[in-house]
């Protein structure tokens, strides 16, 4: 099983309180994990399928190696003595932590896939937002420096950061449409944030990404395109955005990783409430 991290825990319950919705058929989120741990006495769950046809029962006292409840499993809580104890707490993978514990949107896909192949090392995330891809690296083990033009939202990234107590990252205000930078980074990465610049500073930007990468280093950007062969209303923030074959250029001499102009959706939605649809360039790059 994959490292799982505790992102909330329920107050405890005894035989009185425990709330009728978990003694019926319930189940957790696709992403979500439970495990309860009994404290005094004794309980017992059933598990079972959407149909509720019971396919195990286990008896729980404070002895027990309790197991986690996978996603989406349906279970319910039987039975219980007078005198039982218990508590209720929900995990997720690291991608999720942060997403599920504050609210925030998801660590970008890319990302997380990027993480199986970079090393942890020194990170510039340009366009942090909320922090989402910031926090989930710093998790990771990368020493993370952490921009956005958005003084809101860095005063709410800095206060996770000193909630989780967290080191080795770092977040500023910073405008990428005018914020010159050098540096030796080993990973640069910039998701859904081009789109947002005005065109004029993307060539300086790109290369200033470029120049702080040290040899071996990686950079990765997603951003979104306006493409002739998928009809698409592009939000009326958006002040940039590549042709295709634009982006994958300014990286001659680079190893290229991945590239590709799929399809994907915005977290943005149109006015029949649909999520917004487009094409976004995609690229992952190792400096020679």
């Amino acid at each position: 099983m994959q490292q799982l991290l505790c992102y909330k825990t329920l107050l405890q319950w005894n035989s009185q309180t425990v709330p009728d919705n978990f003694k019926q058929k319930h189940n957790t989120k696709p992403t979500t994990w439970s495990k309860l741990t009994v404290l005094h006495g004794t309980l017992t769950l059933a598990l079972m399928t959407e149909a509720g046809k019971v396919t195990e029962t286990l008896i729980f006292n404070p002895q027990s190696r309790v197991p986690f409840i996978e996603p989406q499993q349906w279970h319910r809580i039987v039975s219980f003595s007078d005198d039982m104890q218990c508590q209720l707490a929900f995990y997720c993978t690291a991608e999720d932590y942060y997403s599920k514990k504050y609210d925030l949107t998801a660590t970008h896909s890319e990302v997380v896939e990027a993480v199986k192949l970079i090393p942890a090392g020194k990170t510039l995330d340009l366009g942090c937002g909320g922090g989402r891809n910031a926090l989930y690296l710093n998790l990771k083990g990368f020493e993370v420096t952490a921009w956005d033009k958005n003084a809101g939202g860095i005063d709410a990234l800095n206060r996770i950061i000193a909630s989780e107590r967290l080191s080795h990252i770092n977040v500023e205000v910073r405008n990428l449409n005018t914020h010159r930078f050098n540096g030796a980074y080993d990973f640069i990465l910039s998701t859904v944030v081009l789109m947002f610049l005005d065109r004029q500073s993307i060539p300086q930007l790109i290369g200033d990404m470029q120049n702080s990468t040290i040899s071996g280093g990686y950079n990765l950007i997603v951003a979104a395109m306006d493409m002739p062969d998928h009809l698409c209303t592009l939000p009326s923030s958006f002040t940039f955005t590549f042709k295709s074959q634009e982006l994958v250029n300014y990286y001659q001499g680079w190893n290229i990783i991945k590239y590709n102009e799929d399809i994907g959706q915005l977290h943005q939605t149109d006015a029949q409430g649909k999520r917004i649809t487009l094409r976004f360039a995609t690229l992952v790059a190792c400096k020679a």
